[in-house]
């Protein structure tokens, strides 16, 4: 089938970024052109980095030719991090410029099911990863034509571990000449160290990384030759296939942090050193229900010994199992001396698996054995593990939420570990949301039992409890109550500065150490205003995509009248600041045939589906896993996030 001019599809793409506590690691991009080799050349593809103050601007750029003397499809898929929001895409062809504009969901679903009611084809493609989501379009290209692809995503970076990471995963399909990497770093603190790794930083790739440190910026290139670009670790003729990470953190104080203000608006950074960590009070519920047989309770095991190796003696824990009933390896927490260390380790190696899932009573036996032993000085963590819906005991998921929120009562965090796909995801996030804690899914794989011990680090290291940024001449804050803060973390808050008046502007912190009051505040009677270059309108930025992200958690906490505001309130922030996300869609419109096609990405707690898509030409002929057009019609591509239930 022969195309004579470009074509582009009718395009949903569902990318819902889950509000799941993770590992943290900012994935640049992947950009991934599946094609015939002699079909494309492509011209050249960069991706280009701008990170101020830990939020990350990245902007992808592919120009692609059609080399045949027959118009050809061409593909641009792109793996962008979940925690992302798009904020831009474009394309140019044939000397004009298609860019796409931010509208409501609901203008998005209008014109869907407009296409649709004209009979005009639907294709669904579903992927989604542990830390990235599928950005993916095609455009048919004239003979010996050229189609460039833009998309700029924006994301702050959380520190995890005391390190931010920046991973950038290649995979053109082929050699590109022109490839390149460009990664700047901005950090008024300054930059303590940065390292570069990754499956492409490899004694063969060596010379093709360039890195630079400068007290408070860094440069970080990556210009692989066509050569190298076949002779990496998992290279080939088809080119370019692995990762480069980008490490680094920024140096530190015992004080108030890095505060950065712009035109009325500021970012605070809060993540002090040399505190004395407190000792833990952590009682772990663990899901032994016959669904959990086989690898997922070994790794489950193993996981659970290298955790107890890693308590220390002035920490208190507990046990508790569950299936049909539950089961606890003390009745209270027992301190953690070699003695009780070993017996535990006994009693996690023989967990067996068989029965129910008891979530309600395993959650409530664990908080009444944390509030049965309260310490001064100390944090108390509750972590349910589980695979499965409740089925056994109360089974209603409101009322199961209900008794948690009663027993733990704002005292402790709750973390919940979904394990595989068939846990209800949003059970466990909002019950995790609701006590203060996060939930974060455990994929099925060989390194199941890591994923385990990589969230218990995370939270093994309490430093302060119950944390209160306090702004005087300080407006339209984000978060600003924080139950604990851990080593290696970081809590940033954005908010504006009352008439823009830095005078008047008075940050302070308040938080527990040590079974005492701690203040950070300000040595100098005001904050000074920022003195470095700051790119117009960042600072509100950070703001606006730290808004949109905990309204968006709050919306899963609510409901009518005060659900409908918050979701009024995320909405205006979305379109003002051209943000894709579970409310919106990104619509572009270029001259077209009569075909529409979409693609939608399922949001967090979807397992991974592939969905074969056949699509009739004018001709009459189909065309299988193709996403494009033939039309003289208006073709819209909608990038979305997703609240349709597809």
């Amino acid at each position: 089938m022969r195309f004579n001019t470009p074509t582009l599809c009718f395009l949903i793409l569902e990318i819902f970024g889950p509000l799941a506590f993770r590992r943290f690691t900012f994935l640049f991009a992947s950009l991934l052109c599946v094609f015939a080799q002699d079909d494309w050349d492509i011209r050249s593809f960069h991706i280009n980095s701008t990170v101020t103050s830990r939020y990350a601007t990245t902007i992808i750029t592919s120009r692609v030719a059609n080399s045949r003397n027959e118009s050809r499809e061409i593909e641009f898929h792109v793996q962008i991090p979940k925690n992302a929001f798009i904020s831009r895409f474009r394309m140019f062809i044939d000397g004009q410029v298609y860019d796409g504009v931010v509208k409501t969901k609901e203008q998005a679903q209008q014109q869907y099911t407009q296409a649709v009611s004209r009979g005009q084809s639907a294709g669904i493609v579903s992927s989604v990863g542990r830390t990235m989501e599928d950005f993916k379009t095609s455009v048919t290209v004239a003979a010996h034509k050229k189609v460039t692809f833009e998309l700029t995503y924006e994301e702050l970076l959380k520190r995890t571990l005391g390190k931010y990471e920046l991973q950038i995963h290649a995979r053109p399909m082929q050699p590109v000449a022109d490839f390149k990497v460009d990664v700047y770093i901005y950090e008024k603190a300054g930059i303590s160290y940065i390292d570069v790794k990754g499956g492409l930083s490899t004694k063969a790739l060596a010379n093709a990384i360039t890195k630079t440190h400068a007290d408070k910026q860094a440069w970080v290139h990556f210009y692989p030759t066509v050569d190298q670009q076949k002779t990496c670790d998992n290279c080939g003729e088809q080119g370019m296939n692995g990762d480069l990470v980008i490490v680094y953190d920024v140096n530190r104080d015992d004080g108030l942090g890095d505060i950065k203000t712009s035109d009325g608006y500021f970012v605070h950074h809060f993540a002090p050193s040399s505190l004395t960590r407190l000792p833990k009070n952590i009682v772990f519920l663990i899901d032994q229900s016959g669904s959990m047989l086989g690898k997922k309770i070994q790794q489950t095991r193993s996981a659970l010994l290298h955790i107890l190796n890693d308590l220390a003696e002035d920490d208190f824990f507990g046990l508790i199992t569950f299936d049909s009933s539950i089961s606890q390896w003390k009745r209270e927490l027992v301190q953690a001396t070699s003695e009780n260390l070993e017996e535990a380790k006994v009693f996690a190696r023989n967990i067996p698996a068989s029965g129910g899932t008891n979530i309600n009573d395993a959650v409530l036996e664990g908080a009444h054995m944390l509030n049965a032993h309260p310490r001064e000085g100390s944090a108390s963590i509750l972590i349910l593990l589980t695979d499965g819906d409740p089925t056994s005991g109360v089974t209603n998921p409101e009322i199961i939420q209900s008794n948690a929120r009663r027993a733990i009562a704002e005292k402790f965090p709750l973390y919940c570990l979904g394990f595989g796909f068939d846990v209800k995801f949003e059970f466990l996030e909002k019950m995790s949301l609701e006590n203060n804690g996060v939930a974060r899914r455990i994929y099925e794989d060989s390194d199941a039992d890591l994923q385990l011990q990589g969230f218990y680090e995370e939270v093994a290291t309490p430093l302060l409890t119950d944390v209160t940024m306090i702004y005087l001449g300080g407006t339209n804050l984000t978060k600003t109550n924080f139950s604990q803060y851990y080593n290696g973390s970081e809590i940033v808050v954005a908010g504006q500065i009352t008439d823009n008046n830095i005078e008047t502007f008075v940050p302070e912190v308040v938080a527990i150490s040590s079974n005492r009051k701690v203040t950070f505040s300000n040595t100098k009677p005001s904050v000074e205003p920022s003195t470095e270059t700051v790119a117009e309108g960042l600072l509100q930025r950070v703001w606006a995509y730290l808004k949109v992200k905990q309204l968006l958690e709050k919306e899963v906490l609510l409901s009518g009248p005060e659900k409908e505001k918050v979701k009024k309130e995320t909405l205006e922030l979305s379109l003002k600041y051209s943000f894709v996300t579970p409310l919106t869609s990104m619509v572009v419109t270029k001259p077209q045939e009569n075909k529409t096609e979409v693609l939608h990405k399922p949001k967090e707690g979807k397992r991974q589906r592939g969905y074969d898509i056949s699509f009739k030409h004018s001709h009459g002929r189909g065309r299988h896993h193709s996403l494009l057009l033939n039309s003289n019609r208006p073709t819209l591509l909608l990038i979305g996030r997703n609240h349709w239930g597809v």
